[in-house]
């Protein structure tokens, strides 16, 4: 039996009908239409489905939306401000970090929330966050190069 489930989203509080047990991805793309939070594996393996719960990047395959009530959900749509991407879609822009695309979402939601806790981060400790989200085109030098380039211009040291 579904429940109505108040989520904020975005910045939005938003109503769904669903089970507390339903993935948050699920969620996400069919009951809230926000389809840049993708599927991959459906098994935390691959990292497409990247959020930030609370500000903390989480694999959304795995999460019920039952555990994310009361906590503020960002998707890769929630990044951009009044017309202005956010330093790290930006900077995944400025480096071409981005073949086909598909994992680019998760990864930049990742960087985000990572980016929000080390603000000057060494290309070692971004490439072993960064080990949860997969990127099939093996872009993973001008990721690092973007989220690197995302941290000075965030206020990181040089």
């Amino acid at each position: 039996m579904s429940d109505t489930i108040e989520l904020e989203v975005n910045g939005v509080k938003r109503k769904v009908e669903a089970e507390a047990d339903t993935s948050l991805l699920e969620v996400i793309r069919e009951d809230l239409g926000l389809t840049g939070t993708k599927y991959g594996c459906g098994e935390s393996q691959c990292g497409a489905c990247t959020v930030l719960i609370g500000g903390q990047p989480v694999h959304s395959c795995m999460a019920s939306v039952g555990d994310a009530v009361g906590q503020p959900i960002t998707t890769i749509e929630g990044l951009e401000k009044n017309g202005k991407l956010h330093p790290v879609q930006q900077a995944f822009i400025d480096h071409n970090a981005m073949q086909c695309g598909y994992c680019a979402s998760g990864m930049i939601m990742a960087a985000v929330g990572f980016l929000s806790t080390n603000k000057n981060p060494t290309e070692a400790e971004i490439v072993g966050h960064m080990s949860g989200n997969i990127c099939r085109c093996g872009g993973y030098p001008r990721m690092v190069a973007a989220i690197k380039d995302a941290a000075q211009k965030m206020g990181g040291k040089k």
